[in-house]
């Protein structure tokens, strides 16, 4: 028996719960196919499980995408202020860290139960382990039709929030890209982002041993630079600064790295050689770094030197020395993939879809929403609110298509 809605959202992530609740408060009458058999997964597992739900520092700039302007309209449609107003609604517990991230105090469930209870009150269907086998268009009556593994439904309007292809236990597929082909979208090429670098050889090998400590850097790639903390890990580098940049990274390209950030290390070691001349440099250099990373580096960049006092130091190796710690220059061998990666980057590309509605501009009623798109924010809750904003945007011009519903 075909069933009939106002709305078919493909996805029950973020952008596709957030669609579905706002629609549903329009009026209309929504499905929700979700493949899995739980919704909301990724928000389940993000911010360690604490859910870093949106930012309070929201602009344009913190969003990569082929048109810089096209998040503009969706962001200031839905701010992070509003999603804000209905976690507290919702008495969630929440907290402020660096840089405006806001997380749950308490589980990341609580923004699925505050989707999945708003959406309950809206009337929204959800139809969990379904797998879509097709997608048409009848011309004629402009609408889709859809045929699943527990049968067919139709609308005048289908959704496509399905995510990118990060995080592979979660079995993503690149369901969403082919469906914007389908319909004469084009796709930009994608690749992992917000992801950790890995190296080979002596790095990785000094990397491995100073696995787990991490400390305040800047990290440069191209003309765009981050600073936040670094993790050194057994494969490579991660944290924060790293993920932020690695939206920019292109393979085989240097990054520069900073691991003093605000002091010329050159300067510092000049001045203690001065001042206090049989000192070594690791002693210097041990009270802006922890000592075992300090020593790391001591057997890779003067192993001739380390247990000469600073006095016999030639001034061409205090400064060569003080630039390396400075600016760092080294080129990753890769990053972790889709396996760590929190993001995908690229995807359907925002020339084909409107800015306002997230509707396809030459197949009526056809919408794109969060990950899938070509918008990939920075790491700290931008993710969520593109997927907040996109969705609200979506729902929102879902009512130009009228009630062609049968109960």
């Amino acid at each position: 028996m075909e069933k009939q809605y106002d709305a078919i959202i493909l996805g029950g992530g973020a952008a596709g719960m957030m669609c579905a609740w706002q629609a549903g408060l329009l009026g209309k009458r929504v499905v929700v196919l979700e493949r899995s058999k739980k919704i909301g997964r990724k928000i389940l597992m993000s911010g360690g499980g604490r859910c870093n739900f949106t930012n309070l520092y929201v602009e344009p700039e913190n969003f990569i995408c082929q048109n810089p302007h096209f998040v503009k309209s969706a962001l200031s449609q839905y701010t992070s202020w509003d999603f804000i107003s209905s976690v507290e609604a919702h008495g969630i517990a929440y907290h402020e860290r660096d840089h405006g991230q806001l997380f749950c105090d308490d589980k990341a469930r609580d923004i699925v139960n505050l989707l999945r209870n708003e959406c309950d009150s809206a009337g929204v269907e959800t139809v969990m382990q379904c797998g879509i086998n097709k997608v048409d268009f009848d011309h004629s009556t402009k609408t889709y039709q859809l045929y699943t593994d527990v049968g067919k439904f139709s609308s005048s309007a289908v959704v496509v929030a399905t995510g990118g292809l990060s995080i592979p236990h979660m079995d993503p597929t690149p369901f969403g890209y082919e469906i914007a082909k389908q319909f004469g979208l084009k796709v930009l090429p994608v690749r992992a982002s917000l992801v950790p670098y890995t190296f080979t050889g002596q790095l990785k090998d000094m990397f491995a041993r100073l696995s787990g400590n991490a400390i305040p850097a800047v990290i440069k790639a191209g003309k765009q630079s981050f600073r936040e903390a670094l993790l050194f890990t057994h494969r490579g580098l991660s944290g924060p600064v790293v993920l932020q940049i690695s939206n920019y990274w292109q393979q085989s390209d240097p990054i520069q790295i900073d691991l003093i950030p605000d002091q010329a290390l050159s300067n510092t070691l000049q001045q203690a050689k001065q001042n206090s001349p049989k000192s070594l440099a690791r002693t210097v250099i041990t009270q802006l770094l922890p000592k075992n990373v300090v020593l790391e580096f001591e057997r890779l960049w003067w192993p001739e030197f380390q247990d000469k006092p600073l006095a016999d130091w030639p001034d061409a190796q205090i400064e060569r020395v003080g630039h390396l710690f400075n600016e760092w220059e080294i080129v990753p061998a890769g990053t972790e993939g889709y396996r760590t990666a929190e993001v995908t980057l690229g995807g359907v590309d925002t020339d084909g879809i409107s800015s306002k509605t997230m509707e396809a501009k030459a197949q009526p009623g056809l919408y794109f929403i969060g990950e899938v798109v070509d918008v990939t924010g920075h790491l700290g809750g931008f993710n969520f609110q593109w997927a907040w904003s996109s969705a609200y945007a979506c729902a929102q011009s879902l009512v130009k298509h009228g009630n062609n519903s049968t109960p």
